[in-house]
């Protein structure tokens, strides 16, 4: 079929821009008309994305090569839903309060699905629904938060380079290191745009 070929990834990732709607957060929260973000346009942001085989996470020779060329030594799960977690509702709050990590935050669904929100360059907010089979690597230093969908549950791998730090650091937190390295690959180059690429 050839370079015309739909991206397999965006049939378990999608992203589009939000509405400023305070309704429930679990909604899809399109704006009017809709705003679709590519994959490609999340990378510039520094969000990484693939699909891969949720039911064989454990002998999925992709996931295993993912995880040696970027270091991810540590794994665990978290199931998101209000049977499975404690202290749920607080919980869900806290996920969902504007913050960023001195480290990347890697997700991996193996079941379920659930909203990673991102600011862009200018601030406003992307959508990022990850679905089963979508893993997701949000850079450190970004401004994020994580709500689930109106399904409720996500079943997520975590995996972390080295010991597993997950440190929130609420927005603002511009002084932190992470963040202003983040700022300096990501949206400054944005902006120097054209002078870099030949240096890249």
């Amino acid at each position: 079929m050839g370079s015309a070929c739909k991206d397999e990834r965006e049939e378990v990732v999608e992203a589009w821009y939000m509405d400023d709607s305070d309704e429930d957060q679990r909604l899809p929260h399109h704006r009017e008309p809709k705003a679709i973000v590519s994959l490609d346009q999340l990378a510039e942001l520094g969000v990484l994305s693939w699909r891969l085989d949720a039911d064989n996470y454990e002998t999925d020779e992709q996931l295993k090569k993912i995880r040696e060329e970027r270091g991810y030594s540590y794994m665990d799960f978290c199931e998101v839903c209000p049977e499975k977690l404690p202290n749920y509702e607080e919980k869900i709050k806290n996920f969902f309060e504007e913050h960023l990590h001195a480290d990347e935050e890697i997700r991996y669904c193996v079941a379920g699905s659930g909203y990673f929100d991102v600011r862009d360059h200018n601030d406003d907010w992307i959508r990022v629904w990850v679905k089963k089979g979508g893993m997701i690597v949000l850079p450190a230093g970004i401004y994020h938060r994580f709500t689930l969908d109106a399904n409720n549950y996500i079943k997520a791998m975590r995996l972390f380079v080295g010991d597993p730090i997950w440190t929130p650091f609420n927005r603002p937190h511009d002084h932190l290191p992470a963040r202003k390295e983040y700022l300096e690959t990501f949206v400054q180059k944005e902006a120097a745009r054209p002078a870099v690429d030949a240096a890249a």
